[in-house]
């Protein structure tokens, strides 16, 4: 059996299992597990959130009590969770599971995460829940497009990089002008990330025909969708019942539940709510590929092929035996 543990002098190695959604990364994840204690650090923005299971295709109980997780469930979906909140929580984790002896999994798809952990991120203020609140009225009011043309005035270069309806980037550059007095193009300077005290191995799951993983998407969200398989409809009217959630927060505009929440409000019909809960999931992936291919010392290996869980292991299982 491998061991986790670094030679003299060298650095812990790290696995990243990433990829795009229905890649199959929990059940690679898993299988390395069965071989090489372990324990699962969650890179998804959306399993951070308590009473959201379904639309998230969070791991099962079975799952999560058969390898130690560490960041799901942490938040209430009236919070928000950051990256740089993640890159603090991972580090902080790191040092826990390495001193058990454990190999560290990072397990997801969110990939901002992996990229605020290894390029760090520039110090900008926290996320305001009252102004959030004040610029999402806004926003009903003079639309997405409006508050881009607002931030045009008051943070061009900003503004020039972000599409007029990316209502959630352009209200967080808008939040950052009234926290901190200053544009968000001139926070971002780019300092080089410190040093982190692990070496990565970046195993990227990606599909040799995007047409399969499309499939497995619609399937997936049928899944979700079906009253005896999932409820994702059933999850979201729990959710609407609570009374302190609404579509202006990050939680209610993870796929799934933003069309879901639209549907119960009655714009659209059942098939509308399918047809586009599928299209925007398709869009996530084509977006985490795009970010995938963007890290070029990523492992690639075929996720529509035979046997991804057992090729990942022996990836691991050799990256492992360096001396």
């Amino acid at each position: 059996m491998p061991s986790p543990s670094a030679s003299p002098g060298q650095k812990p190695l790290v696995v990243a299992i990433m990829g795009p959604t229905a890649s199959g990364k929990t059940a690679s994840a898993l299988e390395i597990a069965r071989h090489i204690p372990s324990e699962i650090i969650s890179v998804d923005s959306a399993l951070v959130y308590r009473g959201m299971d379904i639309g998230t295709a969070k791991p099962s109980r079975a799952e999560l009590d058969a390898v130690p997780h560490h960041l799901i469930d942490i938040m209430e979906p009236t919070q928000s969770y950051s990256a740089m909140q993640f890159r603090d929580d991972t580090l902080r984790l790191f040092a826990d599971i390495h001193a058990r002896g454990k190999q560290v999994l990072m397990v997801g798809g969110t990939m901002l995460y992996f990229k605020a952990l290894r390029d760090g991120l520039d110090a900008l203020p926290q996320a305001d829940p009252a102004l959030r609140a004040r610029l999402d009225v806004e926003a009903a009011v003079i639309g997405v497009p409006g508050m881009h043309a607002k931030l045009a005035l008051l943070d061009p270069v900003t503004a020039a990089r972000l599409k007029p309806n990316d209502s959630q980037r352009i209200q967080r550059a808008l939040e950052i002008i009234e926290l901190s007095g200053q544009t968000m193009s001139s926070l971002l300077t780019n300092q080089p990330a410190p040093e982190l005290p692990f070496d990565t191995l970046p195993i990227a799951l990606e599909p040799s025909d995007r047409s399969v993983l499309h499939g497995r998407i619609a399937q997936r969200f049928d899944l979700m969708l079906d009253p005896q398989s999932g409820g994702l409809i059933q999850e979201v009217e729990t959710l609407r019942a609570r009374g302190d959630l609404h579509l202006g927060l990050p939680s209610m505009r993870c796929v799934g539940y933003r069309q879901t929440w639209e549907y119960l409000d009655g714009q659209y019909g059942y098939q509308d709510l399918r047809e586009k809960g599928i299209a925007a999931t398709r869009q996530l992936a084509k977006r985490q590929l795009t970010w995938l291919r963007a890290i070029p010392d990523r492992i690639v290996i075929d996720c529509i092929g035979d046997h991804v869980a057992d090729t990942v292991l022996a990836t691991v299982t050799n990256a492992l035996k360096r001396p």
